[in-house]
């Protein structure tokens, strides 16, 4: 029961920001320079794999192992007795709660992850970049003043030769209406493996059929 409600509280943090932004405050070149790589870096990803830690304010814990496939396919597997999932088959955002039973739907539009997921998204457009105190990090901001219920979301990348784009996705930060904050913190990134699309599929815990 204590992983459940754990892993409820993030995942509904996770999933009430949105990424319908508005324009950011004109950048300084660099900062224009760093935004426009992030949005190469981001948009070079085909596929991805990776282990990642996600935690709330409170400090607590959950693991698992995140596959990506553009566009708008990601699958987050929990460790070991966390009975949850969180999957995208393109269109929705599908949250499944195994111990109880039910199941949840957002739009990839109306996700966080929109960032990675949806091709239409530009983060040129809507981010900008905040300082970090490296000029190994940068980070992006997105946010929508005119809209505060959909919260904001940071992507933080590293820079690495070997990554895509010359960026790597190294953790994103959630902050809902309600001041609740998720991050998600990646390791042990791979690239552009074949993943096949039956690995953005789920079993229905409501009944036989597989989703």
């Amino acid at each position: 029961m204590t992983s459940r409600l754990t892993f409820g509280s993030l995942a509904g943090a996770a999933v009430s920001a949105a990424l319908v932004v508005s324009a950011p405050a004109p950048a300084v070149a660099q900062d224009a320079a760093d935004l426009a790589s992030a949005v190469t870096a981001l948009r070079a990803i085909s596929t991805l794999r990776a282990d990642f830690v996600q935690s709330d304010t409170r400090g607590q814990q959950v693991r698992g192992v995140l596959t990506l496939k553009r566009p708008g396919k990601i699958r987050f597997q929990y460790e070991k007795g966390v009975p949850m999932l969180i999957v995208s088959d393109g269109s929705a955002l599908t949250f499944i709660d195994y111990e109880v039973r039910q199941v949840q739907r957002w739009p990839i539009k109306n996700s966080p992850l929109g960032a990675l997921l949806d091709p239409s998204r530009d983060v040129g457009k809507y981010g900008r970049v905040m300082p970090t105190g490296s000029d190994r990090i940068v980070s992006v901001e997105v946010r929508d003043a005119k809209r505060p219920e959909y919260g904001v979301i940071t992507l933080v990348f590293t820079r690495k030769a070997g990554a895509p784009g010359g960026l790597e996705l190294s953790s994103w930060a959630a902050l809902d209406s309600q001041k609740r904050r998720t991050i998600v913190t990646l390791s042990n990134q791979q690239y552009d493996l074949a993943v096949p699309d039956n690995t953005f599929r789920y079993n229905d815990p409501r009944g036989p059929v597989r989703r």
